[in-house]
């Protein structure tokens, strides 16, 4: 067997579970015919590991900040984030438009356009999204990948969006119909959130834009994010008390687990490479997961696997990575 081979199949097997939950996962010894698509999974894999770990890329976020139920919500978000009007928005057909005026024409329009929408209903009518990306990143960017996200994603639907840029992140604020022209009715769920978040990221990237959509277990991160009212809240002195900032429970330690687990494989398999650039790679993941939020607060000081490929016969490798497993879990 091909230790190159070898190395690929762990990367994509536990790279998978990863950085692509619920994708099909792959034996670790892959028939000869698989090879060349081996290759290429296990090629991507490298990609996302040295971006997560090497160069730490920008995350982006997409979140839901909430939905109208009922025209009179809806219209009052577009002048929450037009600032009433004062700043340019644009529409499904790129159209670009600022205004009062224009803003109570755009709403008419979605009012009417398809199934009537009731000055406030029952369910909701329309979905607030924000798509944002650190400080420091190209404003015009962000507006271009969050343009493109919403032809991608938001097909058939009705959409505005609106750029912030005069805040700390550049952010694009985006409401979205909730019923399609055909009359099919967004219903995002978490997976549907994190394809999102690929797609705004890759979207980034074809505009030279450094920006990566790993979740936080991946990474190691148990940081829970301000909700948007809080934030509101916050600045207006209205926020009794302090939001709880950090995750929690049985679910989130049995996510952050497992991904430690998945590291510690991957660790070894590339530890096992004849690689010298592999090798280096693995070092760096050791140094990640003991660096990260997750191993510091849970005293997740475990051995990731000095694997020595020169020492180590193929057996002795993957039992390597056996061993790794009840090390890093218990």
């Amino acid at each position: 067997m091909n230790p190159g081979s070898t190395v690929d199949g762990v990367l994509v097997q536990w790279g998978e579970r990863l950085f692509y939950p619920g994708n099909r996962r792959v034996r670790v010894a892959p028939q000869p015919r698989l090879d060349t698509l081996m290759r290429r999974q296990a090629a991507v894999i490298r990609r996302r590991i040295a971006s997560t770990v090497t160069r730490r890329a920008p995350q982006v976020m997409v979140k839901v900040t909430g939905g109208g139920r009922g025209m009179g919500a809806i219209a009052a978000h577009f002048r929450y984030i037009s600032k009433a009007g004062r700043l340019a928005f644009e529409d499904d057909r790129g159209v670009v438009q600022e205004g009062r005026e224009a803003l109570h024409d755009l709403a008419k329009q979605w009012r009417l356009g398809g199934s009537l929408i009731g000055e406030t209903s029952h369910r909701r009518e329309a979905f607030n999204l924000m798509l944002s990306m650190p400080r420091g990143t190209d404003a015009q960017a962000v507006l271009q990948a969050a343009r493109e996200f919403a032809r991608i994603e938001l097909k058939d639907h009705r959409y505005v969006m609106v750029l912030h840029d005069h805040q700390h992140n550049p952010h694009v604020h985006l409401s979205a119909r909730a019923e399609s022209m055909s009359g099919q009715r967004l219903n995002p769920r978490k997976a549907d959130l994190q394809r999102w978040r690929e797609t705004f990221a890759e979207r980034l990237r074809g505009l030279g834009i450094d920006a990566e959509a790993t979740r936080q277990a991946p990474r190691l991160q148990s940081r829970r994010p301000e909700q948007l009212w809080q934030i509101e809240a916050r600045k207006q002195g209205r926020l009794k008390g302090e939001p709880v900032t950090q995750k929690s429970g049985d679910a989130f330690m049995r996510s952050r687990n497992g991904a430690v687990q998945a590291w510690a494989h991957i660790a070894v398999a590339l530890s096992a490479s004849d690689q010298v650039e592999d090798n280096q790679l693995a070092q760096r993941i050791r140094r990640f997961v003991l660096d990260a939020t997750y191993s510091r607060q849970h005293v997740l000081q475990r051995d990731l696997g000095e694997a020595r490929p020169r020492d180590r016969s193929e057996g002795d490798r993957l039992r390597a990575v056996e061993r790794t497993e009840p090390e890093i879990t218990r």
